[in-house]
């Protein structure tokens, strides 16, 4: 028999590999969540004048641009040379992240630190997911994802509360240097003893009908193209994917300003924001599990509302512990939503497509970033305020669990025992 053939699916079957993969991407979530909270704080000591909105908003721009075209280049390019090759491409790629901002001179500095921050979580974070996926069963995708989802956004948010701490004691720049740099460091010599999980999906192909008939998967332009425009299911699952991360653009660039400019200093943002990340980080444990019992869709439209009413409460409310509740109330409604538009296009894309319908998914997901950095930092420069860019996301958000409500079909059906 082949090593295909002993590629058995599931979690408890594949625990080890499954929690290498876990922690891997719990590292993935402490390298972007040790930005967040302190540079959009601290700007102005890289040059930033205020109300250079959209200037600030450029360093999640250039990340963007680049981890939205890699993240569709990442899952093509796994399919081919497999998932492990490329989660090493994203750890390297890491390594400049905290040296150009350690030496920045000047915010460009900022900005090509971005660029290699979405090379690396484009590689790192694909492939944790997918590699996930290849693991679980059929009818653990959404368990898989939320676990994913959870671990890394844990790590976003513990990342931002130790580094603000750090930052106040000891300097921003320090202080990221000395993150970023152990954090890649313990990562790839983890990575030592992670396998590569192609051959747990060329067993499950070799299960499937087009196995047998010998069909070849989709060119990759084609599934782009089908992916982006030509399924209304694909295509509105890929707008709810932009519109969330338009949404969490505005908490990693604006609302650190704005909580600023309400008189909260740095170590109580890094707890709203912290708080954001953490909820939602833990609360995928249970999301994706649930949408494995219930669908997907009731969750994701549940998700959107949620979110939606939190950032309404954020520009609406004026005290500490207020915005705390919007912000655990915004983690709650990504976590019902974000696993879980991962999790139906996993179930939608046949096995040997995999890795390449969830990348044109991934990009459009993540050029979400570069969205919301252009329109939230210009709508903020021109009204020179920030509680429009807060209510133009809330209603963004709305209208778009409105077109998955009216266009999606549910796409999960449970495997019969």
């Amino acid at each position: 028999m082949t090593g295909a053939a002993h590629a058995h699916r599931g979690i408890g079957v594949n625990i080890g590999q499954f929690s290498l993969q876990t922690v891997q991407v719990f590292f993935v979530g402490l390298i972007i969540g040790m930005e967040r909270n302190v540079l959009p704080a601290m700007s102005h000591q890289f040059g930033v004048k205020a109300h250079a909105f959209l200037f600030l908003a450029s360093f999640v721009v250039s990340f963007g641009l680049v981890k939205g075209a890699l993240n569709f280049v990442a899952g093509g390019l796994s399919d081919k040379i497999g998932r492990k090759r490329v989660l090493l491409y994203g750890w390297l790629a890491g390594i400049p992240i905290p040296i150009l901002i350690n030496f920045a001179p000047n915010w460009w500095w900022v900005i090509a630190a971005n660029v290699f921050l979405g090379v690396n979580q484009a590689f790192t974070w694909t492939m944790t997911v997918t590699s996930q996926i290849d693991l679980a069963a059929s009818d653990q995708r959404g368990l898989a994802v939320g676990i994913n989802e959870a671990l890394g956004y844990i790590g976003v948010g513990v990342a931002g509360l130790i580094t603000s701490y750090g930052a106040f004691s000891y300097g921003p720049r320090l202080t990221l240097l000395v993150f970023g740099l152990a954090t890649i460091a313990c990562a790839l010599l983890l990575l030592t003893r992670v396998e590569d999980t192609i051959r747990w999906v060329r067993a499950e192909h070799a299960q499937t009908p087009a196995a047998r008939l010998g069909t070849r998967p989709t060119p990759l332009w084609t599934s782009f193209k089908i992916v982006s425009f030509r399924d209304p299911t694909y295509r509105a699952i890929c707008q709810g994917g932009v519109v969330n991360k338009i949404a969490d653009t505005l908490v990693w660039v604006l609302l650190p300003i704005f909580f600023k400019t309400h008189g909260l200093g740095l170590v109580r943002i890094g707890w709203i924001t912290g708080l954001y990340a953490t909820i939602w980080g833990l609360s995928q444990l249970v999301t994706g599990h649930l949408a494995d019992r219930i669908g997907r869709k009731i969750p994701v439209v549940a998700g959107f509302a949620l979110l939606a009413l939190a950032l309404a409460g954020v520009a609406s409310v004026q005290s500490f512990a207020s915005w705390l509740g919007a912000a655990a109330v915004m983690g709650i409604g990504m976590a019902l939503l974000y696993p879980n538009l991962i999790a139906a296009m996993s179930d939608r894309a046949p096995s040997l497509e995999r890795g390449r319908i969830l990348g044109v998914y991934r990009y459009w997901r993540d050029t979400g970033y570069a969205i919301g950095g252009i329109v939230l930092g210009l709508v903020a420069q021109l009204t020179r305020q920030l509680e429009p860019a807060i209510w133009l996301t809330a209603a963004l958000v709305a209208a778009s669990g409105l077109w998955i409500t009216l266009a999606v079909h549910e796409t999960y059906n449970r495997p019969r025992p």
